[in-house]
């Protein structure tokens, strides 16, 4: 979805660092670590991915990546954490690597334990948005808090994608403050850049969605869950269908295999129930998402939590107006009223005032759109920030 997988591993004179990049699925993979592994055998290191096999496993592997299947069980069961605990130690203990940098907050915490009991160099843990969060009830969150601390006391590094997560992790004792920064989610700005489709080119993407020239299109890019706001997104878009009839509403995306939440037969449902399936087209998840934001006039984020948000980046990359909660990760993201709106979240009723705003207002919501593209341009460039990671990886391997 993010962009091609095709790679052609670098050629140096010696791999001097063997380097493990862990997720619990290829979905992260191919969304968030390809670039970070192309850069990093372009610095010379061996670098291999390991995760549970999904549907983009051996896309990934036929690509020419060094692609590993090690699964890492998404669930509350502490027997298949101690499996997967069992099972990556002696995966590190044979390979003998340098470095591991894992990824997603259950593979994060077995990755560390895993590697300090088998004494790997480095463990670096990039924090893609803490699990826990402020309305999540006290006592969950407080476990949740705990086991980041215990996942740190096994590492070496944090990288976290907010600054505001950055300052948490230090406020609650997860970590020090000289073993944790920040490093924005980045994005290929030239990839996502609205210049590459004309009126004509915009008008076919639309025509192949079964989406008029002329409608207005509010879309959303995400898996396909609860968290995410789709059921504020669908409520918001009744409301908005009163004003505007002609409103559609595009839907990229669709629940992974590891997710307990909303099916497609559940959406379904609840669309006809609203009235609005005839409005709404789902296209399930999109290999090149840029088409399918190329087709849209407004964005829509209306998460409960996030880490720093890609979706929002690329949209703000296309000069989207975008609407997003005010939640970590979008409101550094978004400048309220300047780059985006912001609402507060579960509000269905704000989120749909937004966006009629936007639809009602199209000079300064094309304006807006234009400075959210500078500011991807000025702090979520993908260059900067490979280049920022692959400093902190030569500091932590010196």
């Amino acid at each position: 979805m993010r962009e091609s997988i095709v790679h052609k591993p670098a050629r140096a004179a010696k791999r001097t660092k063997k380097v493990l990049l862990m997720c619990a699925v290829d979905f992260t993979v191919l969304h968030f670590l390809l670039p970070l592994a192309r850069a990093l055998e372009h610095r010379g290191c061996q670098v291999t991915i390991c995760c549970s096999r999904g549907p983009h496993f051996d896309d990934i592997r036929s690509a020419g990546f060094d692609i590993r299947e090690n699964p890492v069980a998404r669930s509350m069961n502490p027997l298949s954490h101690l499996a997967s605990l069992w099972q990556t130690w002696r995966f590190l203990r044979r390979e003998r690597f340098d470095v591991i940098h894992v990824h997603t907050p259950i593979a994060a915490l077995i990755g560390r334990v895993a590697a300090r009991i088998a004494g790997v160099p480095v463990k670096i843990y990039t924090a893609h948005g803490f699990y826990f969060h402020d309305e999540m009830p006290p006592p969950q969150r407080a476990l949740h808090i705990t086991l980041e601390k215990v996942g740190a006391r096994c590492g070496d590094f944090i990288m976290t994608v907010s600054r505001e997560d950055e300052r948490t992790a230090i406020a609650l004792g997860i970590c020090p403050p000289d073993r944790i920064e920040t490093i924005y989610n980045g994005v290929d700005t030239e990839r996502f850049n609205p210049a590459h489709f004309s009126d004509k080119a915009r008008a076919d993407i639309r025509q192949r969605l079964g989406i008029a020239r002329d409608a207005p299109v509010i879309g959303i890019i995400g898996r396909i869950v609860r968290e995410k706001g789709f059921i504020e997104f669908f409520e918001a878009a009744r409301s908005i269908l009163l004003k505007h009839p002609r409103a559609r509403f595009l839907v990229v995306g669709s629940t992974l295999p590891s997710d307990h939440d909303m099916g497609e037969s559940s959406i379904t449902r609840h669309l006809e129930s609203l009235g609005i399936r005839e409005s709404c087209i789902l296209t399930g998840m999109a290999d090149d998402t840029a088409p399918m934001l190329a087709a849209m006039d407004v964005f829509c984020l209306p998460s409960y939590r996030e880490g720093m948000p890609v979706s929002l980046l690329e949209a703000m990359s296309m000069e989207l107006p975008a609407v997003a909660t005010n939640i970590r990760g979008c409101r550094e993201e978004i400048t309220d009223g300047d780059t985006g709106l912001l609402v507060p979240t579960r509000d269905a009723r704000s989120l749909a005032d937004s966006v009629t705003w936007l639809l009602d207002n199209p000079e300064q919501a094309h304006a807006m759109g234009q400075r959210a593209r500078n500011r991807v341009l000025r702090h979520f460039d993908i260059h900067d920030v490979l280049d920022h990671q692959l400093r902190i990886y030569e500091q932590l391997m010196a």
